[in-house]
């Protein structure tokens, strides 16, 4: 088993650096205000507008969002602190990332992880917006790697904790 693990573990790398070094000599500004969208104040701005616009589903999506983040959050702590992968930066040599991460470890990446977990609520109750939303989600992911503060394995993890909290909220509401 440890065998596989190692094996899972350099392809993670290996595969975080030929994604990360698109970025050498570029400028990321572009990329940081992406990643900024998943920090948290683009869905206060969803809730905000659906509250003003949408009358008929705000009430039962906050109630599901508000659900899926209690779940998510204590998961998402709960998982960094017992798992402790080191964030790239801190594990390889002569590596800086792109900008400062919010926490010690990398594993999963919580902005991945809240960005999937909207685009699902989003996808329940709005289908025409799934492409938009996941690809949108998919792009945060992305750009978490370019930054350099994660690896592929954790924006995989990430996307996994937030689909399924999403669903297991929308579940519990009887909504899914």
């Amino acid at each position: 088993m440890n065998q596989y693990m190692n094996k899972i573990s350099r392809l993670d790398r290996y595969v975080f650096y030929r994604v990360f070094k698109k970025t050498n000599d570029k400028n990321c500004d572009l990329i940081k205000q992406v990643s900024w969208t998943g920090d948290g104040y683009v869905y206060l701005l969803f809730c905000l507008l659906l509250w003003l616009f949408q009358a008929e589903d705000r009430l039962i999506f906050t109630y599901s969002a508000l659900l899926a983040y209690s779940l998510e959050l204590p998961l998402f702590i709960t998982l960094k602190k017992t798992l402790k992968r080191a964030r790239p930066s801190d594990f390889l040599d002569n590596f800086t990332a792109r900008i400062n991460p919010a926490d010690k470890f990398s594993l999963p990446s919580g902005h991945t992880a809240a960005a999937f977990l909207m685009a699902s609520l989003i996808t329940n109750f709005y289908p025409v917006f799934a492409p938009l939303v996941f690809i949108w989600a998919s792009v945060i992911g992305m750009s978490r790697i370019l930054l350099g503060v994660h690896y592929p394995g954790d924006v995989l993890a990430g996307a996994l904790l937030g689909l399924a909290t999403a669903m297991t909220s929308l579940i519990f509401l009887n909504l899914a």
